[in-house]
């Protein structure tokens, strides 16, 4: 820590007190004068080797000089964990936040950074240093093309702004750091040793998979370690974390009983504060648990998944059963890390992992401060496989990354609609002069056999993509150069994908009255709204009872079906355990995605008022506070106009003294189960102004 600036080494010393000296990869991007000068740099070290420091290191410089900093990351999961991170360094007059124009530390989701780059050119102009965190993910294809296209614009529009990119090892780091133009330092160091191994069930003698991962479980309690499992699917992770606990049950020690048992009771408590009863995924889950195995997946309450994680990290649970979703989530180290699936279910079919996903999910494996090594177990069936297993992955090369976003079709046309809306390019030609400058722009013309015909292939792109934002009235040309329709800039304000925008866009102009439930549909259909999936193969028909009852009839009844139908039923005050058992769907996520539901349509409404349709205004604010507060239509002034009553306690008040408060006394409301005297005083209050 000596080569590092006192003023620096000092918050270092305050915030991570458990770090007494820098590692030899942080060691060595030190002695590479990452902190001296002003280059970009590509820090490409190890999971678990302290990227984050030496991120903050340079965060911390930067605004010791004045500047100001974005932590830029992919998942809201990591900005709130690095947010409660960094929370640390404002006892030192640094101000910590979401967004640059409130912070001197900011830390944001790529979607984030990018509409700072789209329409808050001044504020970005005051942003000194851009740290870009899990920058392999470039060439992922939903989120790389927003980080690529954020960092050219940033590029173009703030050419003073540093860049520092936080990295696994890419095989083509030299492409990348050409077209970033920036300093590599990679190395190799890991505070834990990793070492990767391929198992198979004939060797161990076993019948299946699951009982290799048992006999690693029990090696584990042995030695007091824990375990990370990786599945392909969120049913897997169930009955894996179901048939270990049944197996261990019997010879987990008095002492861990009493802790798991409290973990278990957490879980449960979740739904409860959410007025729920447990669905049966959360007793499922809070038997397992008991156990010391819990599972992990989307299908869970935000608050059981932050349980699980924290008392993970403390050491109150024995095993984690996850969907590799988890790989890029939040830090979650384990001593051993189980890849039970290295096939994932797509599309197109089953599909084994990219070796890059291999790597990063066996980076998990070893807790800096815990253990002296960490372990990575990939699992096959035979002896035969176990060789190819060990040949592709173990001893495998990574893929090289490629920029996704002439695969991505939204993403050409949500960065062309952004171009056009900045007044950054007015042309087709300075629209091809942006994307030239994009990663992929530099991966076409740079590579000897794809520059013959990469820019006619882009042009090409470039050109259809045009003709789509035309033909759909988003954008039009003009004497002055290409320029955004009044739509056109209403979407591009937003994070919604262009496929969206048309999908509702096309519904307002064809229904000429407004049907609450074939709106809701049609909002579940489009890409920026999260289903709400089935738990197994059970009937369907619930689901499209329901969906007939409201004059809905579809032929096929699949994830779309079901979440509109879990929204319906959300609408009419049902619980999540309530809509789980309806329709054997996972509705923990149901608050979240009537959330999501209710902003799309607010959206819808603006759009409408751009089409000139207002004839149902009033109707759609409706709607949009019922999918927010789950409430039938009679609740909506009371949930609207009291805040945090919500709808139990509305729906409470209104049973006893029906849809008119005014005159109701405050000792009477007090009476009511749930009513306290600031809920009182603000029902008073409301009634009174």
């Amino acid at each position: 820590m000596e080569s590092v600036k006192p003023e620096i080494r000092e918050i270092i010393r305050r915030c991570y007190p458990q770090i007494e000296q820098l590692n030899p990869a942080q060691k060595a991007v030190v002695d590479a004068g990452f902190l001296e000068d002003d280059h970009n740099y590509i820090l490409a070290i190890p999971t678990a080797s302290g990227k984050t420091l030496l991120g903050v290191m340079a965060a911390l410089d930067a605004i010791n000089k004045g500047g100001k900093v974005v932590y830029a990351v992919p998942l809201i999961s990591i900005q709130n964990e690095k947010l409660k991170e960094f929370k640390k360094f404002e006892e030192f007059d640094i101000k910590v936040g979401r967004h640059p124009s409130t912070a001197d530390l900011a830390v944001m989701v790529f979607e984030s950074f990018d509409a700072l780059t789209r329409f808050s050119w001044n504020t970005l102009r005051e942003v000194d240093l851009l740290i870009v965190d899990e920058f392999h993910m470039i060439g992922e294809f939903s989120r790389g093309p927003t980080i690529e296209c954020a960092i050219t614009r940033s590029n173009i529009l703030n050419q003073g702004m540093r860049i520092i990119a936080l990295s696994a090892t890419l095989k083509n780091m030299d492409e990348i750091a050409n077209w970033l133009d920036a300093h590599v330092v990679e190395h190799v160091f890991r505070p834990v040793p990793l070492y990767k191994d391929v198992l198979n069930t004939e060797e161990m003698e076993t019948k299946n998979k699951n009982d290799v991962i048992l006999r690693v479980l029990k090696h584990s309690m042995d030695e007091s370690s824990q375990i990370l499992v990786f599945v392909s699917t969120r049913r897997f992770t169930e009955s894996l974390a179901n048939y270990i606990s049944g197996k261990i049950k019997k010879i987990i020690p008095s002492d861990k009983r009493s802790k798991f048992k409290e973990v278990s009771n957490k879980i449960l408590e979740v739904p409860k504060r959410r007025g729920s009863r447990p669905t049966s995924v959360c007793l499922k889950l809070a038997e397992c648990v008991e156990k010391g195995i819990a599972f992990h997946h989307a299908g869970l309450f935000d608050q059981q998944k932050e349980i699980i994680e924290d008392e993970f990290r403390e050491g109150n649970l024995y095993m984690i059963t996850a969907t590799p979703s988890l790989m890029y989530g939040v830090n979650l180290p384990s001593k051993n890390v189980i890849i039970r699936d290295y096939t994932r279910w797509t599309s197109q079919g089953p599909q084994t992992i990219p070796v890059f996903d291999y790597e990063q999910m066996s980076g998990r494996a070893g807790r800096p401060g815990y253990d002296e090594e960490g372990y990575s177990y990939l699992i096959a069936k035979n002896v035969e496989e176990a060789y190819e297993l060990k040949d592709h992955y173990v001893y495998g090369e990574i893929e090289a990354t490629n920029s996704k976003i002439m695969e991505n079709k939204d993403a050409v046309y949500r960065q062309i609609l952004a171009q056009i809306a900045s007044t950054l390019s007015k042309t087709p030609d300075e629209i091809q002069e942006f994307f030239k400058k994009t990663f992929y722009g530099y991966q076409m013309c740079n590579n000897q056999y794809l520059s013959m015909f990469g820019s006619d292939s882009m042009e090409y792109e470039i050109h259809h993509a045009l003709e789509f934002l035309m033909e759909h009235g988003i954008i039009q040309p003009t004497p002055e150069g290409l320029k955004t329709t009044t739509m056109g800039n209403l979407i591009a304000r937003t994070n919604y994908s262009v496929e969206t925008a048309v999908r509702l866009k096309e519904y307002a102009t064809r229904n000429k009255e407004l049907d609450i439930y074939s709106l809701i549909y049609e909002i579940t259909k489009t890409p920026d709204i999260i289903p709400i999936s089935f738990k197994g193969r059970k009937s369907k028909e619930p689901v499209r009872d329901k969906l007939n009852s409201k004059g809905i009839f579809a032929v096929d009844i699949g994830n779309k079906e079901a979440t509109t139908a879990a929204l319906i039923e959300w609408m009419e005050e049902r619980t999540e355990y309530q809509i789980e058992n309806v329709f054997g769907v996972y509705a923990a996520g149901a608050r979240r995605t009537a959330y999501d539901a209710s902003q799309m349509v607010k959206f819808f409404k603006e759009m409408c008022e751009v089409l000139n349709i207002y004839n149902y205004n009033q109707d759609l604010e409706a709607l949009s506070a019922r999918l927010y507060y789950g409430v039938k239509d009679e609740l909506i002034p009371l949930v609207v106009g009291i805040k945090r009553l919500g709808r139990k306690r509305a729906r409470a008040l209104v049973r006893v003294f029906g849809n008119d408060l005014n005159h109701v006394p405050r000792d009477d409301l007090l009476k009511v189960e749930g009513i306290g005297p600031k809920i009182a005083d603000a029902i008073k209050k409301n009634y009174d102004s």
